[in-house]
C-alpha cells in the first residue's frame, strides 16, 4: 500500500499544482483518515476538508436528561446523538432556517442549541429541557462560545449518518466556512472487509471482495469478520472521490477463506473464479493500484460541479448519445448472429 501511495501522490499533486491557477494544493504525503473515522466526523467517506466542521458524539450529556426525545432514543444500545458545531450560527433565524432545510430533506426537523449574550445555558427548546449544566457540557466539548450554535441528529448512526453529513455540509456552506479557493486532498483508508447484510442478517463483503484483508489468513481465522479491515483506499479531493483502489488478494487460501465467511463454498468459488485461483496457485506476486477518474479531475480543475460539463459527448436524460445517434435499432440479422431473441410486449 505504501508503494502505491508513494507512486501516485506526486502525480496527483503535480497535476493540480500545474493546472490549479495558483490555488493551494495539499502537499504530499496526503493525510489519511480511516473509513469509520471519516463517517463519524464528516458523515461521508468523501469528506470535503475545506469545511472545518467536525461532528462529535454528544450522547452522554443527553443520556437520562430532560430532553425526552433523545433520552428515550439512547435507551437503545445502537443509538447515539451527534452534534454538528456551527461557529457564528448563534441566532434563532439561522437555526430556524436549518430546521426548515432539514424538513425539506424529509426529516422531522433538526434540533439545535444556540448561545447568546446574557442567557445562561443556551437558548432553544433543547436547552430549556436539558438544563444549563448539561448544555454547558455540550458547549465545552464542542469548543463553542457565545454567538455559536450546535445542531443535533439522533438514532441509529447507520440510518442518520448520510443526513448528518449533508447537514454538516449545509451548515459550513451557509456560514461561509468553506474555502472555495484551494484543493484539499485526503486518503480514506482501512475500509471494512465485511459488513452485516441488514436484510438477511448474514455477513457479506463490504466493498471489494478481491482485496487483501489486513492480517490475511490469520485475521480471517481468528477475528470477528466485522472487525477485519481491508487494504482498500480512495483519494478524495474537495468532497469528490478521484481515485479508488486496493491491494489485491494474491493468495488462493486467503480468497477461499474470505468467500467461505460469506457463505460461498470452495466448489462455488472454483466454479466462478477458477481462472483467478489458478493464477494465484502458479505464483501471482503481491499487486495493487488504483484508477484515477480523469473526468472528475478535469471537472475540479475547470471549476465545475457537474461532470457533464467536461465530458465531450454526454448522454441526455434518456441515455442517448445525440452525436452518434446511439442507441440505434438492432437488425434481426444481428440478433440472430448473437443468438439473442427479443420478447416484445403483446399489444392489447
Amino acid at each position: 500500500q505504501e508503494d502505491v501511495f508513494a507512486a501516485i501522490e506526486p502525480v496527483m499533486h503535480g497535476v493540480f499544482e500545474e493546472f490549479a491557477d495558483g490555488k493551494p494544493v495539499t502537499p504530499y504525503p496526503f493525510p489519511r483518515i480511516p473509513y469509520r473515522e471519516a463517517m463519524q466526523k464528516y458523515g461521508s467517506d468523501k469528506p470535503d476538508l475545506r469545511n472545518p466542521l467536525v461532528m462529535q458524539d454528544v450522547s452522554e450529556p443527553f443520556r437520562g436528561g430532560g430532553f425526552g426525545v433523545f433520552a428515550r432514543m439512547l435507551e437503545s444500545p445502537k443509538a447515539a446523538i451527534w452534534a454538528i458545531p456551527a461557529p457564528g450560527g448563534g441566532s434563532r433565524a439561522f437555526c430556524d432556517r436549518m430546521n426548515s432545510w432539514a424538513q425539506s430533506e424529509g426529516q422531522p426537523g433538526l434540533g439545535y442549541i444556540f448561545w447568546r449574550e446574557g442567557e445562561e445555558g443556551g437558548a432553544g427548546p433543547i436547552a430549556k429541557n436539558l438544563g444549563p449544566e448539561r448544555t454547558e457540557a455540550i458547549r465545552e466539548q464542542l469548543g463553542l462560545k457565545v454567538g455559536d450554535a450546535a445542531f443535533f441528529v439522533g438514532g441509529d448512526p447507520k440510518v442518520f449518518t448520510k443526513f448528518a453529513g449533508l447537514a454538516r455540509t449545509r451548515v459550513g456552506t451557509e456560514l461561509g466556512l468553506v474555502d472555495e479557493n484551494r484543493f484539499e486532498f485526503v486518503w480514506i483508508v482501512d475500509f471494512p472487509m465485511f459488513e452485516l447484510n441488514e436484510e438477511t442478517g448474514l455477513v457479506d463483503f463490504s466493498h471489494n471482495p478481491f482485496s487483501m484483508p489486513q492480517g490475511e489468513l490469520e485475521a480471517l481465522n481468528t477475528r470477528d469478520p466485522l472487525d477485519i479491515l481491508a487494504y482498500q483506499y480512495d483519494i478524495v479531493c474537495n468532497g469528490y472521490e478521484l481515485c479508488s483502489g486496493a491491494i489485491r488478494n494474491h493468495r488462493a487460501d486467503v480468497m477461499l477463506r474470505a468467500f467461505e465467511i460469506v457463505g460461498m463454498g470452495a466448489e462455488d468459488v472454483e466454479s466462478a473464479f477458477g481462472g483467478m485461483l489458478n493464477a494465484f496457485r502458479y505464483g501471482a506476486p503481491p499487486h495493487g493500484g488504483l484508477a484515477p477518474g480523469i473526468d472528475r479531475i478535469v471537472m475540479l480543475l475547470a471549476g465545475q460541479t457537474a461532470i457533464r460539463e467536461v465530458i465531450a459527448f454526454p448522454m441526455n436524460q434518456q441515455g442517448q448519445d445525440l452525436l452518434m445517434s446511439a442507441p440505434s435499432a438492432v437488425e434481426d440479422k444481428q440478433l440472430k448472429e448473437l443468438h439473442i431473441r427479443t420478447a416484445l410486449p403483446i399489444k392489447a
